[in-house]
């Protein structure tokens, strides 16, 4: 039997995203958005340009909440050096997703929700 799919969440949360792109710009949105550099046709990754500071830090968030997991599962298996070196790790990780976050937080936005 074929799922249903639930309309009603789909549009609150279209709601919610036209609600942002209508509400009143960040600070942070003073900032230019990026640009995109040429890249090596070879490249499967590239970062597009247009993209507003603070989209882009809510993905930076999320790629340093990821990379700070995956340390964490890492230091449990290691042993040694290793094991110092992973934690080195984890903590710039840490540190540096605090500051993302704290600036996401100060322009309205909730990490812990994306």
């Amino acid at each position: 039997m074929k799922k249903k799919r639930d309309d009603h969440q789909h549009d609150e949360a279209t709601r919610r995203i036209v609600d942002e792109l209508d509400a009143e710009p960040a600070p942070l949105d003073s900032l230019n958005p990026t640009r995109n550099d040429d890249v090596s046709p070879a490249s499967p990754f590239a970062v597009r340009g247009n993209v507003r500071a603070l989209e882009a830090l809510k993905h930076v968030s999320m790629l340093l909440k990821s990379a700070e997991e995956v340390s964490d599962e890492i230091t449990e298996r290691a042993s040694g050096i290793e094991r110092g070196l992973v934690w080195s790790l984890v903590h710039s990780v840490e540190m540096s997703r605090s500051l993302v976050d704290a600036l996401l937080k100060g322009n309205g936005v909730d990490p812990e929700s994306l």
